[in-house]
């Protein structure tokens, strides 16, 4: 049953009430949902349903479906962990997602009506991931300047490492060097769909160097390259046919982000990733707007890992800072 708050404000010398109408997210409203996050400034592939929902055990969600004026205006994806409402533990950025005619006054109005509903549920705090902007179809920062009316504060703040692939800083000499040694040892570049064989590489490497094992399982990236099959791809580097090296990439509308990168010990020698990046920042996407290499920190951004920055920004990447933000309900 739809829940109905609503919100008070004054604009100029008229008094306007704003109807504002929440209601949890069910399955029965996957395709509304959806489409409000197709039509979104904001949204990515990561927030449709299919996505959200592969790992659905792990989180208790509760998201949330806006309405103004009784038309689908917003999402909010989120769950709640005792007393803590997260935008979204199972996302790498969430938030509000919301359509382009949406006004700041409308966005503070859905804050005001977002933390009624939350009081409603005993929620304590509430943790804000941002979607960052270069996944923005328009100018979407209004719900920063509603953590800022909240007095929201900084609790974690990662930096990734990106290229604007209009103005492209050159690679640095190590980089050029291990490009022409691929080239020399005539690494083949190509996209690929056998993640079976990466898959390997990309443990060893991260058990080795981190200790640490893939954010998804080898089953669940299947499965989201077959629900994704244009947002999600593994492009390889391959010598005789074996792949060397690989990076699985998760496309949006405007930006590319490096979901994973791993080589094996060859590969690492002849340089394949070095061929595989530029082919890939050069020329199979660089009519996008940004290519992310994803953050280098641990630790809520305490921890930097210099030798990964390093890799990035010899690419040409450099930063964007991406905060998480929590604000008492």
């Amino acid at each position: 049953m739809m829940k109905q708050i609503i919100s008070e404000t004054t604009r100029t010398t008229k008094n306007i009430k704003v109807m504002i109408d929440i209601i949890q997210y069910h399955k029965e409203k996957k395709n509304h949902w959806d489409q409000l996050v197709n039509r979104s400034k904001n949204g990515t592939f990561l927030h449709l349903r299919d996505y959200m929902d592969y790992h659905s055990d792990r989180f208790l969600d509760h998201s949330f479906l806006i309405y103004r004026k009784s038309k689908l205006v917003a999402v909010f994806p989120g769950n709640i962990d005792n007393q803590n409402y997260f935008t979204h533990q199972g996302l790498s950025y969430g938030g509000l997602i919301y359509i382009p005619k949406l006004s700041q006054v409308d966005v503070l109005h859905i804050f005001e009506a977002i933390n009624e509903e939350l009081r409603i549920l005993n929620i304590t705090n509430l943790i804000y991931k941002p979607i960052p902007y270069i996944y923005h179809i328009h100018p979407a920062q209004e719900d920063l300047y509603a953590l800022f009316r909240n007095k929201a504060i900084t609790i974690a703040c990662n930096i990734s490492s990106t290229i604007d692939l209009s103005n492209k800083i050159k690679f640095i000499e190590s980089r050029k060097s291990g490009m022409r040694k691929a080239k020399k040892n005539n690494i083949q570049i190509e996209e690929s769909n056998d993640f079976e064989k990466f898959w390997p590489i990309l443990n060893s490497n991260l058990e080795n160097k981190y200790q640490k094992k893939p954010v998804h399982t080898l089953d669940e990236i299947i499965y989201l390259n077959k629900k994704f099959p244009n947002n999600i791809k593994l492009y390889c580097a391959n010598e005789n046919d074996k792949i060397i090296a690989g990076t699985i990439l998760f496309i949006t509308k405007k930006a590319v982000h490096v979901q994973y990168i791993s080589a094996s010990p060859e590969g690492k020698e002849k340089g394949a990733l070095d061929l595989l990046f530029y082919n890939l920042i050069n020329n199979i996407y660089g009519h996008f707007s940004y290519f992310d290499f994803g953050h280098s920190n641990e630790l809520k951004g305490e921890y930097l890992n210099e030798k990964l920055i390093f890799q990035k920004e010899g690419f040409g990447a450099r930063g964007i800072t991406n905060y998480i933000f929590k604000y008492t309900i």
